[in-house]
């Protein structure tokens, strides 16, 4: 049999038990014949924990500081599930993400992953040992810094370790029994998916879906590695993210896989932008060579009694300050009146590669907002998606009723959040 790469979850990995139980596991496909390497993130709340400690001790700790921090929390998981695995009469051999040959870039805290040379991976399997590595890790190319791949990290290191490997899965173990239509813990009744695309996947990742980390899809689609993302705390089948969720039997794709919400953004507004060439280009090169991803962006037609526009964006909110300070840079260059900032706002997608082909649907979605009582206050739309950002305070009621307008709920509950975040 060939190699199986699993990554195990904080909530997963929670204490002592959870350790054991997860090594217990791993041991169990060890004996019916696959090659196991293991991908673990930090136990429980630990990286969390190591924040707050950071910010404690300084208010605005160094970058590579902060990595070499928070790398210690995959470090201790390693070893410790390493230890266990021995107990139970196998070998392991536990490597850090630089061991492991996890190259990146040298970004401190959003670190992208440049290739994986897992010379020394490879050498311990052929010796029969069970390869326990760091996730959300790496070293860098050129400074050769320990670097970090920023939250749900270890997504991608175990999808990165399975392409590298060419490894028959990569098993994504968390405290769901998969992916579901929504939020189990906004909506009790979401149903569990049997398989979903990639590219749906990743529409659900980056709206907020935080089941699986945006680019570690992108990698299981890049390499087409099959990802099966299930529990560790049951032997239930999961959700198996594919190329075609076609294969095997159904006839048709579903309209609408899935109802993701976002509660991290924040929007800001750039007023009184002139109505003139080149003025939108120097607004965001300021936030490209700030290192800020954007997601939405509107842009009004201009009054013509002034010739001026306003602009409005959502980032991540933790980028809303440095956003900021690059605008005010550049507002005497631009010429725009001033900047609104908002982080009180929230995002609903409604998801599905059946849209393609079955109209009416934003009319439906726009509806089941309506008769919510939630308002809209911007919209942006893909392929297969449909996404609005709505009141802070709001995205509870509008996915609960987005979720019933598409008949997504199960006819009874089914969704078990066995404990921690979901991830």
């Amino acid at each position: 049999m060939g190699i199986v790469v699993q990554k195990y979850g904080g909530s997963s990995l929670a204490d002592a038990d959870a350790i054991k139980r997860v090594a217990r596991r791993i041991v169990e496909n060890k004996k019916a014949g696959h090659d196991v390497v293991v991908a673990v993130s930090a136990m429980g709340d630990t990286t969390d924990e190591l924040l707050e400690l950071a910010a404690a001790v300084s208010p605005l700790p160094p970058a590579r500081e902060l990595d070499m921090l928070q790398s210690a929390g995959e470090r201790i998981s390693m070893a410790l599930v390493a230890m266990a695995i021995n107990d139970l009469g196998f070998t392991a051999r536990s490597f850090t993400g630089s061991q492991a040959g996890v190259i990146t870039d040298a970004q401190h805290g959003k670190a992208k992953i440049i290739d994986v040379t897992p010379g020394r991976v490879t050498q311990a399997i052929g010796e029969g040992h069970i390869v326990i590595v760091a996730g959300f890790q790496g070293v860098s190319q050129d400074t050769k810094e320990i670097t970090t791949l920023g939250r749900g990290g270890s997504d991608t290191t175990a999808v990165a370790l399975a392409a590298a490997l060419d490894a028959d899965v990569c098993e994504i173990y968390t405290d769901v029994d998969g992916v579901f239509t929504a939020d189990p813990r906004i909506v009790p009744a979401a149903r569990k998916l049997d398989k979903v695309s990639y590219e749906e996947m990743l529409e659900l990742a980056a709206c907020g879906a935080k089941i699986l980390h945006l680019r570690c899809v992108e990698y299981g689609r890049r390499y087409n590695i099959p990802i099966h993302v299930r529990s560790s705390f049951s032997q239930l089948e999961g959700t198996w993210v594919v190329e075609d969720p076609t294969d095997g039997g159904t006839m048709e794709q579903a309209i609408i896989s899935g109802v993701a919400h976002d509660r991290s953004e924040a929007k800001i507004t750039v007023v009184g932008v002139p109505d003139k060439v080149g003025e939108a280009a120097r607004i965001f090169t300021a936030l490209s060579e700030a290192q800020i991803n954007l997601d939405m962006i509107v842009q009004n037609v201009s009054a013509a009694a002034t010739s001026l526009t306003d602009i409005s964006f959502t980032l991540p909110r933790t980028d809303g300050q440095v956003a900021m300070e690059a605008l005010a840079k550049i507002q005497a260059e631009v010429g725009y009146d001033k900047l609104l900032y908002d982080d009180k706002i929230g995002k609903v997608s409604l998801i599905g590669a059946g849209m393609r082909s079955h109209p009416g649907i934003t009319a439906k979605f726009f509806a089941s907002l309506a008769s919510a009582g939630v308002n809209i206050g911007m919209i942006s739309t893909s392929e297969i998606r449909i996404s609005v950002v709505v009141n802070e305070h709001e995205v509870d009621q509008a996915v609960r009723a987005t979720h019933s307008a598409f008949d997504l709920d199960a006819d009874e509950i089914e969704a078990v959040v066995y404990g921690g975040t979901g991830r």
